[in-house]
């Protein structure tokens, strides 16, 4: 069922049909728009969401998830250039994606070399513990 003002314009969306769609507060869509991520037409008070502005959302939104700063995500949208096949927004797409995997890779060598010192310091507690607790 469509919105007040899909109904009124079906290329347009309120504030609360993206929040809804997008499982997010309407606050957070605010602090977008105040980032200068999005830009709503004005009717009054209420904010007009075009198709252009939902597409950006939905591009910060999978920006975040994939760990990318608002900043990483801005530049990457700004970017866009259908007229030569967005290439170089897809080039700085793979180099943050690279550098994304890269640094979750050596996080997780971290987390790995991190267990096996508390493998370590465990299996020494127990052995102390043992002594002490044998008659």
């Amino acid at each position: 069922m469509k919105s007040a003002s899909q109904q009124a314009d079906s290329h347009s969306f309120s504030i609360s049909d993206l929040s809804r769609e997008f499982g997010i507060t309407t606050r957070t869509i605010r602090f977008y728009e105040d980032k200068g991520l999005l830009s709503p037409e004005r009717r009054g008070q209420t904010r007009i969401y075009s198709p252009e502005d939902r597409v950006r959302l939905k591009l910060i939104l999978r920006g975040k998830r994939l760990g990318f700063s608002l900043d990483e995500s801005r530049e990457i949208i700004e970017m866009y250039d259908p007229a030569h096949g967005n290439v170089e927004q897809l080039q700085r797409l793979l180099e943050g994606i690279e550098q994304k995997r890269a640094q979750l890779q050596q996080q997780l060598r971290d987390i790995q070399s991190l267990m096996g010192e508390l493998d370590e310091a465990e299996e020494r507690a127990r052995a102390s513990l043992a002594k002490n607790i044998s008659p």
